[in-house]
């Protein structure tokens, strides 16, 4: 990993005090998890200009254009009972969706299980490790036109230039998301955690219509998805009413109703 290029210091309680930028780096997720003890403080911020091995859910590879993207990774301890994968990509989700919807505009929505849509469109990727320490990876799509997105066979991807027509600014952009991921941080380390629940169900969009869920096992349903909540999804089926864990769920889709 080369030198940081420079810190920055936002004026929050929890994440994004110390905000520490790099050139490039293999992984924001890495670096943050390998970061020296001695030297770490809960809310540290890796960004980067550019990865050389970033990469996804499933070790699925990520990569943009150096500066095209907000690559950042976010160091937390959560206590144990927030410690579950559904909480915390939910609140990364709904941080970054309202970081979009104050930098651009914008009405995201959050596709399950971690990518912020706009559109329909995918403008961010989420990555929730956990090891020695908790690591939320963030890669929001700033600067990519396009042509680029169709180069490398994305045609589902945008960005928020290809959104609004405008460049954005790094510094200004990682600032919007470390306030967004401070506040809900904050809501659920005072015990608020239904704000953050409430904003993610409302994020899905998905509550009241008819969905395919894919559970993790390779087992299936489909049914009305009557609630949203960390503690169980409520689905109506043709044999009755289902509560299901999150961590359990691959996908949620919902399922297209076809016009007369």
């Amino acid at each position: 990993m080369t030198a940081p290029r420079e810190e920055w210091h936002f004026p929050t309680r929890h994440v994004g005090r110390r905000v520490v930028v790099f050139d490039e780096v293999g992984s924001t997720n890495a670096a943050a998890a390998d970061w020296p003890a001695d030297d770490l403080a809960e809310g540290l911020v890796i960004v980067a200009r550019d990865q050389t091995a970033g990469r996804g859910r499933f070790g699925r590879h990520w990569q943009s254009r150096p500066g095209s993207s907000l690559l950042l990774s976010v160091v937390v301890c959560p206590p144990t009972h927030l410690r579950r994968p559904v909480v915390l990509t939910a609140w990364a989700a709904v941080a970054v969706a309202g970081a979009v919807r104050e930098l651009a505009g914008v009405g995201p929505r959050i596709k399950w299980p971690n990518d912020v849509l706009v559109a329909g469109r995918k403008v961010c990727g989420i990555l929730i490790e956990q090891g020695r320490r908790t690591v939320a990876g963030v890669g929001l799509n700033l600067n990519q036109t396009a042509d680029e997105f169709a180069a490398a066979g994305l045609p589902e991807a945008t960005s928020l230039k290809v959104l609004t027509g405008r460049e954005f600014d790094l510094k200004t952009a990682t600032g919007a998301v470390v306030q967004h991921l401070d506040d809900g941080y904050g809501r659920l380390l005072c015990g608020d955690r239904g704000a953050v629940e409430a904003a993610w169900a409302d994020g899905l969009g998905l509550v009241g219509r008819e969905v395919a869920v894919e559970f993790t096992d390779g087992s299936a349903a489909r049914g009305v998805l009557r609630a949203a909540g960390f503690d169980g999804l409520t689905i109506e089926t043709a044999d009755g009413v289902r509560v299901v864990v999150p961590e359990t769920v691959g996908h949620v889709r919902e399922v297209a109703t076809s016009s007369a």
